[in-house]
């Protein structure tokens, strides 16, 4: 009997600390998708029901959690990017990279930040900034060799404008969250070559009340956070 109880303890053990594991991360990608990377590792425990020695004992600092985060989403968005290269349509094969972008950047603050940051030093994430980088310098090059891109946009330029929708989402996100649909189809209007037909917009503009609502909410103190 007494064998038998030392063999259930380990098992008992490393599903609890397996189920910990998934609440901390649960919590983190949570609040990075609210807050960004600015959130402490107390955040997440406090979050996550868990002693913040509990989470410090799975992740020796944030850098690791941010890793452990966003490795897939990185992942896909280094797929979506080969996959826009292999779409026929050089045009196409932009919008469809520019839109993944933005609707993902758009509902997650944390995720937005970390593109922004591909030269975070976290090592597993090293060989997806490899692969995406390329990937995205290849997309623009084919489209400007196709004459279906202004011949004066670089692959920073894309990355830029991706960064520009994500800002006026973020800002107007309490208000209207899919406003950044709009926001992309101008900014592709604005790159495209003159032979390329015109995005349409796909929602309407904010009114003056909507854009003050905006602001208000912008500038409104959030509750229970720590920087």
């Amino acid at each position: 009997m007494k064998h038998a109880t030392t063999l259930r303890t380990p098992r008992r053990l490393r599903a609890d600390a397996a189920r910990n594991q998934q609440r901390i991360v649960e919590a983190a990608r949570e609040l990075f998708a609210d807050r960004g990377l600015e959130i402490t590792l107390d955040d997440v425990a406090e979050r996550a029901g868990v002693g913040v020695g509990t989470v410090y004992r799975r992740f020796a600092n944030k850098k690791e959690l941010i890793a452990e985060v966003f490795e897939h989403s990185l992942g896909a968005f280094a797929d979506t990017a080969e996959d826009s290269l292999r779409d026929p349509d050089p045009w196409h094969g932009l919008v469809q990279f520019v839109e993944y972008a933005c609707r993902h950047l758009a509902v997650n603050r944390g995720f937005s930040e970390v593109i922004l940051e591909l030269d975070l030093d976290t090592d597993r994430f090293h060989g997806l900034r490899d692969r995406i980088k390329p990937a995205v310098a290849e997309i623009v090059a084919r489209a400007r060799e196709a004459g279906v891109l202004q011949p004066e946009i670089e692959p920073s330029d894309l990355f830029a404008m991706i960064h520009m929708v994500d800002g006026l989402a973020e800002f107007a996100k309490p208000i209207n969250p899919e406003i950044w649909r709009r926001y992309m189809a101008i900014t592709l209007n604005g790159i495209r070559a003159d032979n390329v037909a015109r995005q349409e917009l796909p929602v309407r503009a904010l009114t003056d009340d909507e854009v003050d609502q905006a602001k208000t909410a912008k500038a409104a103190p959030c509750a229970g956070r720590r920087r």
